[in-house]
């Protein structure tokens, strides 16, 4: 959970050791606050964050959430919509009031009323610190999920390192890993942070990269001194949406039903030659490829491509008889949106980071996940 928090410690000299707060009913007390940061958009940190928040609560701790800004946004303008905050409620418990779980809407609108002087940093860091205050008392922990990318809120003061500052809280970096390419990114992210880093979670480790992983790079990095405190292996439920999900949520409607319980968690956009499409979806996995409905040269090429999941075809149009009768018999949906190429990429790609997944049984699946395969103890520490 991210975002800024600032941290107001009372002075606990007065109290006796031997006793927790919880045991003396002491309300004074400011909750730690451990920050889960994530490298990059949908790399499980809702799921990561929640599961750490479960698991502490099931050891007898009072635990709360917060995400300074919301991010998670399915509208530019008003109120937000994030799930996230939602369903910490439901899962954990908690009664807290929305505006102290995420005090930030990080909108569009947001983003320009800050550009245009509208919006005073100070002002809102404020806002979050008073969150904070509100949302620690009488509570043991306080998890705070970062935004989308640990860098966010740079204009205004407050990225996840900033709110790690502002909150005195202990950061988790969550990272993806699909070559060793991706080092150069972890070693920004984690110098950013600094002294607050409590160490890096790698999560959705494809098996062809796990060894890899754990073997080189683990090594290396603890080598720099980074504590790498878990690598969770990849997970096909935990990790995109089914086609069913998808044409669901796009209100799309189905040409071709078989193929709809397979997952996708990419797309393709077939804009070239039908050639070059061929290549370029035979490079991808697990994808959706979005096209416009009367581009037969596209539709032949994702069928022919063992990565293509499924079609997505805007503008309303309708294949031939021959492709929907091919995809049939090779198991591939194929959907049919009335929205032009780039809103349907813009809907879909939307439909995936928030993650239709996101509920009770993926949450307690990720903590069975970190209790097998992450460091918990010194996570929680």
């Amino acid at each position: 959970m991210t975002d800024t928090n600032d941290i107001e410690t009372t002075d606990s000299g007065t109290e006796d050791d031997s006793e927790s707060p919880s045991q003396t009913g002491t309300t004074d007390r400011m909750a730690d606050a451990i920050l889960v940061a994530s490298l990059e958009e949908s790399t499980g940190k809702t799921a990561i964050t929640l599961a750490l928040a479960g698991i502490a609560r099931e050891a007898g701790e009072r635990v709360g959430y917060m995400k300074p800004k919301g991010t998670r946004l399915q509208s530019n303008v008003g109120k937000t919509l994030d799930a996230d905050p939602l369903l910490a409620q439901e899962l954990l418990g908690i009664e807290d009031d929305l505006q102290d779980l995420e005090p930030i809407v990080y909108s569009p609108t947001f983003v320009e009323q800050v550009i245009r002087g509208r919006e005073e940093p100070a002002a809102l860091r404020d806002r979050v610190e008073e969150a904070f205050t509100t949302l620690t008392a009488d509570r043991d922990r306080l998890f705070v999920e970062g935004a989308g990318r640990y860098d966010r809120g740079a204009l205004v003061d407050l990225t996840d390192p900033d709110v790690a500052d502002l909150f005195d809280a202990r950061a988790i970096l969550i990272a993806p890993f699909s070559d060793p390419g991706d080092v150069d990114d972890v070693l920004i992210a984690c110098e950013a942070f600094g002294d607050r880093l409590a160490g890096v979670v790698f999560n959705d480790v494809a098996d062809a990269v796990y060894d890899q992983l754990e073997t080189d790079v683990v090594p290396f990095l603890e080598g720099r001194g980074i504590d790498v405190l878990g690598v969770l292996p990849s997970e096909r439920d935990l990790s995109g949406v089914t086609v069913a999900d998808l044409a669901d949520e796009l209100g799309a409607r189905l040409l071709v039903e078989e193929g709809t319980d397979a997952y996708v968690d990419r797309f393709a956009v077939g804009a070239m030659g039908g050639d070059s499409a061929l290549r370029h979806f035979r490079r991808t996995r697990d994808a959706a490829v979005i096209t416009g409905g009367d581009r037969a040269d596209i539709h032949t090429a994702a069928l022919e491509a063992p990565g293509v999941r499924c079609l997505i075809l805007t503008g309303g149009h309708r294949p031939s008889g021959a492709i929907l009768g091919q995809a049939a018999e090779k198991g591939l949906a194929i959907l049919s949106v009335q929205t032009d190429t780039l809103t349907t990429v813009e809907r879909a790609e939307d439909v995936v980071r928030s993650g239709r997944t996101q509920d009770e049984e993926t949450v307690g699946r990720m903590e069975s996940l970190l209790v097998d395969h992450a460091a918990v103890d010194a996570i929680l520490e």
